[in-house]
């Protein structure tokens, strides 16, 4: 029997390394993301219970050399690439 614990990504992932979200382990895994329906790879960070995510908005970098992101509200649902091809998916109970 698997530990779907586990088998789900977290509620929030970041992919910066100075963020408290970020999970360096889980990311080797390979984070699937759908929002709205369609299949993104261009997440930053994504939260599932507040449903948002974070995309980088083009080549603008902030004062400090870091990408600028927008914020974009809608469902969001998460797994794990490494699971085949139908894996448990990360998402919010209605």
């Amino acid at each position: 029997m698997t530990d779907t614990t586990q088998d789900t990504p977290p509620d929030r992932l970041a992919i910066n390394p100075r963020s408290p979200h970020f999970g360096g382990d889980l990311l080797s895994r390979g984070i699937g993301i759908r929002f709205k329906g369609v299949e993104k790879n261009n997440v930053e960070e994504y939260c599932i219970s507040e449903g948002w995510i974070r995309v980088q908005a083009g080549r603008t970098m902030d004062r400090k050399g870091n990408p600028l992101t927008l914020k974009l509200s809608g469902p969001v649902e998460a797994w794990f690439e490494d699971l085949g091809d139908n894996p448990p998916v990360a998402k919010k109970e209605d």
